[in-house]
């Protein structure tokens, strides 16, 4: 319940920021171009700040203060955006926001991952409570913004953001470990081609997914689709999601980590190959049942990869360099890319999208020969 609470109060803000924190932004006078400039700043710090901050709590084993920590910088930065009159101030306050609200969740992940092994929990159970409440939030904040012009998404952020610190201070505490095994663990990762072959594919399989993130409600619009059948498309593919979660041990068992990724590189090749041709609802409205698999199967396969394949003395770090170069630098370099696509194909620039899922693909294959070859020469009798 811990778990699910802290997956809950996160995915509470950030479904009320990803929809709407440009707004308020722009209720403060930013122009279009400063709010893009901000939100990309805020992913380049991400990409260094997060390993940094992994490698640290591996190294205290202190994850849950560290957490508490980083919920309490992301209020205070958020509450400091109450007053902040300059427009230096407000880029300042609202990257230590982002950058420390982005660190939470590899952090989160690796508790969870810990209980997963120690205790027999799923992970699919767990994180989809923050699939809910992403729903929740992003409905019900809509709703209270409806007739405002943004200046209300700060005063939702800060009540969401109390919840998330509170949640952090009740996570599980995992033991810190012996230097020379940390070190040794984040050196037996750092020197295994599969872990980088892993980060490639699972990076990929995530960043295949940012035309639709940044301008799959610009193409539906482009073809006459009322915003209230926008909003039950957008969640359609967060409840089959949800599904997948709920059921993802089964698959689990049945397919593997690395099974479960390459299953969703094969139904991204599918899904974003057809997004950008097929214009009729019914079409499009099944296309995004496949979102369970394109984000779910690969999401739950990366996790629990992760989970078996490295130790627990590197657990955060791997965690936070997972989180930096896929959601992180890949997504945020193929953002930029997906921006100019869209502009020069429209719904065409879904077909490029699916070019990833097919690298993500051929990535997760790879991993399977590579260790299903390590595993055939530790078999070999000395």
């Amino acid at each position: 319940m811990r778990l699910s609470a802290f997956y809950a109060a996160t995915f509470l803000v950030t479904g009320i920021q990803l929809p709407f924190w440009p707004i308020w932004l722009a209720s403060r006078g930013l122009t279009a171009r400063e709010i893009g400039v901000l939100l990309a700043a805020a992913i380049w710090v991400k990409v260094l700040a997060t390993p940094a901050i992994g490698a640290l709590a591996d190294k205290t084993g202190g994850h849950r203060v560290l957490m508490g920590v980083l919920a309490a910088a992301a209020l205070a930065a958020c509450a400091g955006l109450l007053s902040a009159g300059s427009f230096w101030l407000l880029i300042t306050l609202n990257l230590v926001a982002l950058t420390a609200q982005s660190a939470l969740m590899p952090l989160g992940d690796t508790i969870t991952l810990g209980a997963v092994r120690s205790e027999g929990l799923d992970y699919g159970r767990i994180r989809l409570w923050g699939s809910v409440s992403f729903i929740f939030a992003s409905i019900a904040s809509g709703a209270a913004l409806a007739s405002t012009s943004g200046e209300r998404v700060l005063p939702l952020v800060l009540g969401a953001s109390v919840l998330v610190l509170f949640a952090c201070l009740c996570l599980p505490s995992i033991r810190p470990l012996e230097g020379t095994r940390r070190i040794a663990g984040i050196r037996a990762v750092a020197g295994d081609l599969r872990f980088w072959i892993f980060i490639l594919a699972a990076s990929a399989l995530q960043a295949s997914h940012q035309v639709y993130y940044g301008f799959g409600t610009l193409y539906w619009r482009s073809l006459d689709f009322s915003d209230t059948m926008i909003g039950w498309l957008w969640a359609e593919g967060v409840l089959a999601e949800i599904l997948l979660f709920w059921q993802g041990r089964l698959l689990l068992a049945r397919l593997g980590p690395i099974g479960l990724m390459v299953l969703g590189g094969a139904a991204g090749i599918l899904r974003w190959s057809l997004a950008g041709a097929l214009t009729w609802l019914p079409f499009i409205a099944a296309l995004q049942l496949l979102h369970a698999f394109t984000f779910g199967a690969s999401h739950l396969g990366a996790m629990h990869y992760l989970s078996r394949a490295v130790p627990p003395s590197a657990a955060a770090s791997a965690q936070s360099l997972y989180a930096a170069l896929s959601s992180g630098l890949g997504s945020g370099l193929v953002m930029g890319i997906a921006g100019a696509l869209y502009s020069g194909f429209g719904g065409g620039a879904y077909s490029f999208m699916a070019v990833l899922s097919a690298a993500g693909l051929v990535g997760a294959v790879a991993l399977r020969w590579a260790t299903d070859r390590r595993n055939r020469r530790l078999s070999l009798p000395v």
